[in-house]
C-alpha cells in the first residue's frame, strides 16, 4: 500500500524534525555529519550482519536504523543549507531512471549481464 509507507515515512521525518527542533533532544540537536559517521558505519555493518544471518526480522530493524541515519543526515544538511531530503530523493530517482533505460527508455536488453554493461557505461558518462 503506497499510502501506508508514505504516511510512515512522513512520520519519521516529523519525528526527526521534532528531535532536532527547539524543544528537541539535546543529544540529537548536537549531532553533526562528522559525529554521526560512526553510527552510519555501525548501522551499515548491522544490516550486513542481518543479511549474513538471513534474519529478515533483524534486517527489517536494521534497515530502519540505517534509514534513520539517512534522514538525520539530510535534516542536518538542510539546517546547514547544503541540501534537503527532497534533493536526496530527486537525485536517487533521477539516477535510477537514467541507469535503467531498458525500463524507462527504449533500450533493449536480453540479460542481467547486458543491464550491468549498460549500467557501467552510463556511470562513465
Amino acid at each position: 500500500m503506497p499510502g501506508e509507507y508514505q504516511k510512515e515515512f512522513s512520520r519519521l521525518v516529523e519525528i526527526i524534525d521534532r528531535l532536532r527542533g527547539p524543544q528537541g533532544c539535546p543529544w540529537d540537536k548536537k549531532q553533526t555529519h562528522v559525529s554521526l559517521k560512526e553510527f552510519l558505519l555501525e548501522e551499515s555493518y548491522e544490516v550486513l550482519e542481518a543479511l549474513d544471518e538471513e534474519d529478515s526480522r533483524k534486517l527489517c530493524q536494521e534497515l530502519g536504523d540505517l534509514l534513520l541515519q539517512i534522514v538525520l543526515h539530510a535534516r542536518i544538511a538542510s539546517e546547514n543549507a547544503e541540501f534537503t531530503l527532497e534533493d536526496v530523493l530527486k537525485n536517487i530517482n533521477t539516477k535510477l531512471i537514467r541507469r535503467h533505460p531498458h525500463i524507462f527508455g527504449d533500450v533493449q536488453v536480453n540479460s542481467a549481464a547486458e543491464v550491468s554493461q549498460n549500467w557501467e557505461a552510463i556511470k562513465k558518462t
